[in-house]
Protein backbone atom coordinates (compact mmCIF):
# COMPACT_ATOMS: atom_id res chain seq x y z
CA UNK A 1 0.00 0.00 0.00
CA UNK A 2 1.28 3.45 -0.96
CA UNK A 3 1.90 5.70 2.01
CA UNK A 4 0.23 9.15 2.00
CA UNK A 5 2.53 11.96 0.87
CA UNK A 6 2.13 13.76 4.19
CA UNK A 7 3.25 10.65 6.07
CA UNK A 8 6.24 10.22 3.75
CA UNK A 9 7.22 13.86 4.23
CA UNK A 10 7.04 13.75 8.04
CA UNK A 11 9.01 10.54 8.05
CA UNK A 12 11.74 12.25 6.04
CA UNK A 13 12.23 14.82 8.81
CA UNK A 14 15.31 13.78 10.78
CA UNK A 15 17.37 15.06 13.66
CA UNK A 16 16.13 15.99 17.11
CA UNK A 17 12.34 15.61 16.82
CA UNK A 18 11.80 17.49 20.08
CA UNK A 19 13.62 20.58 18.79
CA UNK A 20 11.56 20.32 15.60
CA UNK A 21 8.37 20.19 17.65
CA UNK A 22 9.25 23.11 19.93
CA UNK A 23 10.37 25.21 16.95
CA UNK A 24 7.08 24.54 15.16
CA UNK A 25 5.08 25.35 18.29
CA UNK A 26 6.96 28.64 18.75
CA UNK A 27 6.33 29.52 15.10
CA UNK A 28 2.61 28.74 15.37
CA UNK A 29 2.39 30.63 18.64
CA UNK A 30 4.08 33.65 17.01
CA UNK A 31 1.03 34.38 14.86
CA UNK A 32 -0.91 35.51 17.92
CA UNK A 33 1.42 38.25 19.23
CA UNK A 34 2.47 39.34 15.71
CA UNK A 35 -1.17 39.72 14.67
CA UNK A 36 -2.18 41.68 17.75
CA UNK A 37 1.00 43.75 18.02
CA UNK A 38 1.05 44.92 14.40
CA UNK A 39 -1.83 47.38 14.73
CA UNK A 40 0.59 50.19 15.54
CA UNK A 41 2.49 49.53 12.31
CA UNK A 42 -0.75 49.44 10.36
CA UNK A 43 -1.74 52.90 11.59
CA UNK A 44 1.74 54.37 11.19
CA UNK A 45 1.91 53.19 7.59
CA UNK A 46 -1.33 54.89 6.70
CA UNK A 47 -3.55 51.86 6.92
CA UNK A 48 -6.87 51.44 8.64
CA UNK A 49 -5.48 49.41 11.51
CA UNK A 50 -5.85 46.06 9.74
CA UNK A 51 -3.04 43.68 10.59
CA UNK A 52 -3.99 40.91 8.17
CA UNK A 53 -1.29 41.91 5.67
CA UNK A 54 1.35 41.76 8.42
CA UNK A 55 0.10 38.33 9.46
CA UNK A 56 0.31 37.06 5.87
CA UNK A 57 3.81 38.50 5.50
CA UNK A 58 4.88 36.85 8.75
CA UNK A 59 3.41 33.53 7.58
CA UNK A 60 5.42 33.72 4.35
CA UNK A 61 8.61 34.45 6.29
CA UNK A 62 7.97 31.47 8.59
CA UNK A 63 7.03 29.22 5.66
CA UNK A 64 10.18 30.06 3.69
CA UNK A 65 12.25 29.72 6.87
CA UNK A 66 11.08 26.18 7.57
CA UNK A 67 11.62 25.16 3.95
CA UNK A 68 15.18 26.45 4.36
CA UNK A 69 15.53 24.59 7.66
CA UNK A 70 14.31 21.34 6.09
CA UNK A 71 16.63 21.64 3.10
CA UNK A 72 19.69 22.52 5.18
CA UNK A 73 19.17 19.63 7.59
CA UNK A 74 19.47 17.20 4.68
CA UNK A 75 23.06 18.31 3.98
CA UNK A 76 25.66 16.17 5.83
CA UNK A 77 27.15 18.48 8.40
CA UNK A 78 30.77 17.79 7.44
CA UNK A 79 30.19 19.79 4.24
CA UNK A 80 29.70 22.98 6.23
CA UNK A 81 33.47 23.08 6.77
CA UNK A 82 34.13 23.91 3.15
CA UNK A 83 30.94 25.91 2.72
CA UNK A 84 32.04 28.27 5.50
CA UNK A 85 35.33 28.87 3.68
CA UNK A 86 33.44 29.69 0.48
CA UNK A 87 30.87 31.91 2.16
CA UNK A 88 33.24 33.95 4.33
CA UNK A 89 34.52 36.19 1.50
CA UNK A 90 30.96 36.46 0.18
CA UNK A 91 29.62 37.86 3.46
CA UNK A 92 32.60 40.23 3.70
CA UNK A 93 31.70 41.65 0.28
CA UNK A 94 28.03 41.90 1.29
CA UNK A 95 28.97 43.72 4.50
CA UNK A 96 31.13 46.18 2.55
CA UNK A 97 28.30 46.86 0.10
CA UNK A 98 25.83 47.28 2.96
CA UNK A 99 28.08 49.64 4.88
CA UNK A 100 28.92 51.70 1.78
CA UNK A 101 25.26 52.51 1.19
CA UNK A 102 25.45 55.19 3.88
CA UNK A 103 21.82 54.74 4.92
CA UNK A 104 20.70 57.00 7.75
CA UNK A 105 17.70 56.86 10.03
CA UNK A 106 16.99 59.93 12.06
CA UNK A 107 20.40 61.33 11.19
CA UNK A 108 22.27 58.24 12.42
CA UNK A 109 24.21 55.74 10.36
CA UNK A 110 22.03 52.64 10.00
CA UNK A 111 23.67 50.74 7.15
CA UNK A 112 22.41 47.31 8.18
CA UNK A 113 20.20 46.17 5.31
CA UNK A 114 20.80 45.43 1.66
CA UNK A 115 18.02 45.31 -0.88
CA UNK A 116 17.90 42.13 -2.97
CA UNK A 117 17.14 43.00 -6.62
CA UNK A 118 14.17 41.50 -8.51
CA UNK A 119 12.38 40.20 -5.38
CA UNK A 120 12.73 43.62 -3.69
CA UNK A 121 13.40 42.17 -0.24
CA UNK A 122 15.55 43.87 2.39
CA UNK A 123 18.10 41.59 4.03
CA UNK A 124 20.20 42.22 7.14
CA UNK A 125 23.64 41.01 6.10
CA UNK A 126 25.01 40.89 9.65
CA UNK A 127 22.63 38.01 10.43
CA UNK A 128 24.13 35.87 7.66
CA UNK A 129 27.65 37.01 8.55
CA UNK A 130 27.15 35.87 12.14
CA UNK A 131 26.17 32.33 11.14
CA UNK A 132 28.94 31.97 8.56
CA UNK A 133 31.64 33.36 10.85
CA UNK A 134 30.71 31.14 13.81
CA UNK A 135 30.64 28.03 11.59
CA UNK A 136 34.03 29.05 10.20
CA UNK A 137 35.43 29.48 13.72
CA UNK A 138 34.02 26.06 14.74
CA UNK A 139 35.75 24.53 11.73
CA UNK A 140 39.11 26.08 12.61
CA UNK A 141 38.89 25.18 16.29
CA UNK A 142 38.12 21.56 15.44
CA UNK A 143 41.15 21.55 13.13
CA UNK A 144 43.57 22.62 15.89
CA UNK A 145 41.94 20.59 18.65
CA UNK A 146 44.48 18.60 20.69
CA UNK A 147 47.34 20.47 19.02
CA UNK A 148 49.80 22.84 20.65
CA UNK A 149 48.40 26.28 19.82
CA UNK A 150 50.77 29.01 18.75
CA UNK A 151 49.04 32.39 18.90
CA UNK A 152 50.92 33.83 15.92
CA UNK A 153 49.86 30.90 13.76
CA UNK A 154 46.19 31.52 14.55
CA UNK A 155 46.15 35.26 13.79
CA UNK A 156 45.71 35.01 10.02
CA UNK A 157 43.34 32.02 9.73
CA UNK A 158 41.25 32.80 12.83
CA UNK A 159 41.42 36.30 14.25
CA UNK A 160 41.85 38.31 11.04
CA UNK A 161 38.52 37.01 9.62
CA UNK A 162 36.84 37.63 12.99
CA UNK A 163 38.24 41.16 13.10
CA UNK A 164 37.17 41.95 9.53
CA UNK A 165 33.58 40.75 9.97
CA UNK A 166 33.09 42.36 13.39
CA UNK A 167 34.80 45.54 12.20
CA UNK A 168 32.48 45.86 9.20
CA UNK A 169 29.40 45.42 11.40
CA UNK A 170 30.57 47.73 14.20
CA UNK A 171 29.99 51.17 12.57
CA UNK A 172 26.29 50.52 11.92
CA UNK A 173 25.37 48.04 14.65
CA UNK A 174 27.47 48.05 17.82
CA UNK A 175 25.22 45.65 19.75
CA UNK A 176 25.33 42.98 17.03
CA UNK A 177 29.10 43.36 16.64
CA UNK A 178 29.57 43.02 20.41
CA UNK A 179 27.33 39.95 20.56
CA UNK A 180 29.13 38.24 17.66
CA UNK A 181 32.54 38.95 19.20
CA UNK A 182 31.34 37.64 22.58
CA UNK A 183 29.97 34.46 20.98
CA UNK A 184 33.26 33.88 19.15
CA UNK A 185 35.12 34.22 22.46
CA UNK A 186 32.77 31.77 24.19
CA UNK A 187 33.06 29.31 21.30
CA UNK A 188 36.85 29.60 21.36
CA UNK A 189 36.87 28.98 25.12
CA UNK A 190 34.63 25.91 24.79
CA UNK A 191 36.76 24.74 21.87
CA UNK A 192 39.85 24.63 24.07
CA UNK A 193 41.62 27.73 22.77
CA UNK A 194 44.20 28.78 25.41
CA UNK A 195 42.73 31.14 28.00
CA UNK A 196 45.81 33.36 28.11
CA UNK A 197 45.50 34.01 24.38
CA UNK A 198 41.79 34.75 24.72
CA UNK A 199 42.61 37.37 27.33
CA UNK A 200 45.10 38.91 24.93
CA UNK A 201 42.52 38.96 22.11
CA UNK A 202 39.98 40.54 24.44
CA UNK A 203 42.46 43.25 25.35
CA UNK A 204 43.16 43.94 21.67
CA UNK A 205 39.43 44.09 21.00
CA UNK A 206 38.86 46.66 23.75
CA UNK A 207 41.81 48.73 22.52
CA UNK A 208 40.56 48.68 18.92
CA UNK A 209 37.09 49.68 20.07
CA UNK A 210 38.56 52.59 22.02
CA UNK A 211 40.52 53.76 18.98
CA UNK A 212 37.42 53.43 16.82
CA UNK A 213 35.38 55.56 19.23
CA UNK A 214 38.08 58.24 19.27
CA UNK A 215 38.18 58.29 15.47
CA UNK A 216 34.38 58.45 15.28
CA UNK A 217 34.35 61.38 17.69
CA UNK A 218 37.13 63.14 15.77
CA UNK A 219 35.40 62.63 12.40
CA UNK A 220 31.65 62.64 13.19
CA UNK A 221 30.64 63.12 9.54
CA UNK A 222 32.05 59.70 8.66
CA UNK A 223 29.70 57.92 11.09
CA UNK A 224 26.86 60.29 12.00
CA UNK A 225 25.85 60.15 15.66
CA UNK A 226 26.92 56.50 16.23
CA UNK A 227 29.03 57.13 19.34
CA UNK A 228 26.31 59.41 20.70
CA UNK A 229 23.75 56.67 20.07
CA UNK A 230 25.82 54.00 21.86
CA UNK A 231 26.59 56.20 24.86
CA UNK A 232 23.02 57.46 25.13
CA UNK A 233 21.63 53.93 25.23
CA UNK A 234 23.95 53.01 28.08
CA UNK A 235 23.20 56.24 29.92
CA UNK A 236 19.47 55.85 29.41
CA UNK A 237 19.64 52.32 30.77
CA UNK A 238 21.10 53.69 34.01
CA UNK A 239 18.85 56.75 34.24
CA UNK A 240 15.30 57.93 33.69
CA UNK A 241 16.13 60.40 30.92
CA UNK A 242 13.27 61.27 28.61
CA UNK A 243 14.53 59.71 25.35
CA UNK A 244 13.13 57.42 22.67
CA UNK A 245 14.90 54.34 24.06
CA UNK A 246 13.75 55.11 27.59
CA UNK A 247 10.24 55.70 26.27
CA UNK A 248 10.20 52.20 24.77
CA UNK A 249 11.53 50.68 27.99
CA UNK A 250 8.92 52.50 30.07
CA UNK A 251 6.09 51.32 27.84
CA UNK A 252 7.44 47.77 27.98
CA UNK A 253 7.49 47.97 31.80
CA UNK A 254 3.90 49.20 31.83
CA UNK A 255 2.86 46.36 29.52
CA UNK A 256 4.52 43.73 31.71
CA UNK A 257 3.17 45.24 34.95
CA UNK A 258 -0.39 45.44 33.63
CA UNK A 259 -0.32 41.83 32.45
CA UNK A 260 -0.38 40.39 35.95
CA UNK A 261 -0.36 36.62 36.25
CA UNK A 262 -2.92 35.63 33.60
CA UNK A 263 -2.78 38.72 31.36
CA UNK A 264 -5.42 41.03 29.96
CA UNK A 265 -6.45 38.62 27.23
CA UNK A 266 -5.33 38.00 23.66
CA UNK A 267 -5.84 41.08 21.50
CA UNK A 268 -6.39 43.35 24.50
CA UNK A 269 -2.94 44.89 24.72
CA UNK A 270 -2.91 48.66 25.19
CA UNK A 271 0.83 49.30 24.95
CA UNK A 272 1.02 47.81 21.46
CA UNK A 273 -0.39 51.16 20.31
CA UNK A 274 2.56 53.02 21.83
CA UNK A 275 5.57 50.72 21.43
CA UNK A 276 7.25 51.47 18.07
CA UNK A 277 8.74 47.94 17.85
CA UNK A 278 5.87 46.06 19.45
CA UNK A 279 5.92 43.22 16.89
CA UNK A 280 9.70 42.73 16.86
CA UNK A 281 12.10 44.04 19.51
CA UNK A 282 9.50 44.36 22.30
CA UNK A 283 7.11 41.57 21.36
CA UNK A 284 7.87 39.78 24.64
CA UNK A 285 6.37 42.69 26.58
CA UNK A 286 3.18 42.38 24.53
CA UNK A 287 3.07 38.64 25.19
CA UNK A 288 3.26 39.21 28.95
CA UNK A 289 0.67 42.00 28.81
CA UNK A 290 -1.83 39.79 26.98
CA UNK A 291 -0.98 36.37 28.44
CA UNK A 292 0.47 37.39 31.77
CA UNK A 293 3.34 35.92 33.72
CA UNK A 294 2.01 32.50 32.79
CA UNK A 295 2.56 33.15 29.07
CA UNK A 296 5.89 34.90 29.63
CA UNK A 297 7.31 32.01 31.65
CA UNK A 298 5.96 29.55 29.08
CA UNK A 299 7.93 31.26 26.30
CA UNK A 300 11.04 31.41 28.50
CA UNK A 301 10.77 27.70 29.31
CA UNK A 302 10.46 26.87 25.60
CA UNK A 303 13.89 28.39 24.95
CA UNK A 304 15.34 26.76 28.07
CA UNK A 305 13.98 23.44 26.81
CA UNK A 306 15.70 23.93 23.44
CA UNK A 307 18.92 24.78 25.30
CA UNK A 308 18.60 21.50 27.19
CA UNK A 309 18.13 19.58 23.94
CA UNK A 310 21.15 21.38 22.43
CA UNK A 311 23.25 20.23 25.39
CA UNK A 312 22.01 16.66 24.86
CA UNK A 313 22.96 16.77 21.18
CA UNK A 314 26.44 18.00 22.05
CA UNK A 315 26.97 15.08 24.43
CA UNK A 316 25.68 12.58 21.86
CA UNK A 317 27.95 13.84 19.08
CA UNK A 318 31.39 12.24 18.96
CA UNK A 319 32.96 14.41 16.26
CA UNK A 320 34.75 17.49 17.60
CA UNK A 321 33.57 19.55 14.63
CA UNK A 322 30.00 18.33 15.14
CA UNK A 323 30.06 19.35 18.79
CA UNK A 324 31.48 22.80 18.05
CA UNK A 325 29.08 23.25 15.15
CA UNK A 326 26.07 22.63 17.41
CA UNK A 327 27.41 25.19 19.88
CA UNK A 328 28.21 27.67 17.09
CA UNK A 329 24.64 27.71 15.73
CA UNK A 330 22.70 26.81 18.86
CA UNK A 331 24.23 29.21 21.37
CA UNK A 332 23.40 32.40 19.38
CA UNK A 333 19.78 31.25 19.08
CA UNK A 334 19.40 30.96 22.86
CA UNK A 335 21.57 34.00 23.59
CA UNK A 336 19.49 36.20 21.30
CA UNK A 337 16.26 35.02 22.94
CA UNK A 338 17.54 35.79 26.44
CA UNK A 339 18.86 39.21 25.35
CA UNK A 340 15.50 40.11 23.80
CA UNK A 341 13.57 39.09 26.90
CA UNK A 342 16.17 40.79 29.10
CA UNK A 343 15.71 44.09 27.26
CA UNK A 344 11.93 43.85 27.67
CA UNK A 345 12.27 43.46 31.46
CA UNK A 346 15.03 46.13 31.68
CA UNK A 347 17.91 43.78 32.44
CA UNK A 348 19.87 45.02 29.39
CA UNK A 349 20.03 48.23 27.36
CA UNK A 350 18.05 48.40 24.12
CA UNK A 351 19.92 46.29 21.53
CA UNK A 352 17.50 45.76 18.64
CA UNK A 353 17.65 41.96 18.92
CA UNK A 354 14.49 40.08 17.92
CA UNK A 355 12.88 37.11 19.68
CA UNK A 356 13.78 34.04 17.56
CA UNK A 357 10.87 32.38 15.71
CA UNK A 358 8.37 34.77 17.34
CA UNK A 359 9.23 38.34 16.32
CA UNK A 360 8.28 39.53 12.85
CA UNK A 361 11.06 40.05 10.33
CA UNK A 362 12.40 38.21 7.32
CA UNK A 363 16.18 37.86 7.61
CA UNK A 364 16.10 37.19 11.36
CA UNK A 365 13.62 34.33 10.90
CA UNK A 366 15.52 32.87 7.95
CA UNK A 367 18.88 32.95 9.71
CA UNK A 368 17.32 31.35 12.78
CA UNK A 369 15.94 28.55 10.61
CA UNK A 370 19.29 28.25 8.82
CA UNK A 371 21.03 27.80 12.19
CA UNK A 372 18.50 25.24 13.39
CA UNK A 373 18.82 23.42 10.08
CA UNK A 374 22.58 23.10 10.56
CA UNK A 375 22.02 21.88 14.12
CA UNK A 376 19.54 19.28 12.89
CA UNK A 377 22.02 18.22 10.21
CA UNK A 378 24.46 17.20 12.94
CA UNK A 379 21.74 15.37 14.88
CA UNK A 380 20.50 13.60 11.74
CA UNK A 381 23.79 12.58 10.17
CA UNK A 382 26.18 11.84 13.02
CA UNK A 383 25.22 8.13 13.15
CA UNK A 384 24.89 7.68 9.38
CA UNK A 385 28.18 8.90 8.04
CA UNK A 386 31.73 8.11 8.92
CA UNK A 387 33.01 10.58 11.51
CA UNK A 388 35.68 12.78 9.97
CA UNK A 389 37.88 14.22 12.65
CA UNK A 390 39.61 17.56 12.46
CA UNK A 391 42.86 16.00 11.25
CA UNK A 392 41.18 14.75 8.07
CA UNK A 393 41.63 17.28 5.25
CA UNK A 394 39.28 15.53 2.80
CA UNK A 395 36.60 18.19 2.98
CA UNK A 396 38.79 21.25 3.56
CA UNK A 397 38.75 22.09 -0.16
CA UNK A 398 35.57 24.09 -0.86
CA UNK A 399 35.47 22.93 -4.48
CA UNK A 400 35.41 19.31 -3.32
CA UNK A 401 32.55 20.18 -1.01
CA UNK A 402 30.49 21.51 -3.89
CA UNK A 403 31.19 18.53 -6.09
CA UNK A 404 30.37 16.11 -3.27
CA UNK A 405 27.14 17.95 -2.45
CA UNK A 406 25.99 18.10 -6.08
Amino acid sequence: MTQPKAYTFFKSIEGDKIIWAVAVLLAIFSFIPVYTASSNLAYLNGGNGSTVSYLIKHFMHIFIGFILMYGIHKIPYRYFRGISILMLPVVVVLLIITLSQGTTIGGANASRWINVPVVNVSFQTSSLASVVLLVYVARYLSKIKDKVVNFKETILPLWIPVGIVVGLILPANFSTAAIIFSLVMVLAFLGGYPLKYLGFVLGIGVAVLGIFILIAMAFPDAMPNRVDTWSSRIQNFASDADTEEQYQVQKAKIAIASGGFFGNGIGKSVQRNFLPQSSSDFIYAIIVEEMGLFGGIGVLLAYVFILWRIAIQVTKTKSVFGQLLIIAVGLPFIFQAFVNMGVAVSLFPVTGQTLPLISSGGSSIWMTCLSLGILQSVAANRDKIEVIESTDEEFENPLEVLSETI
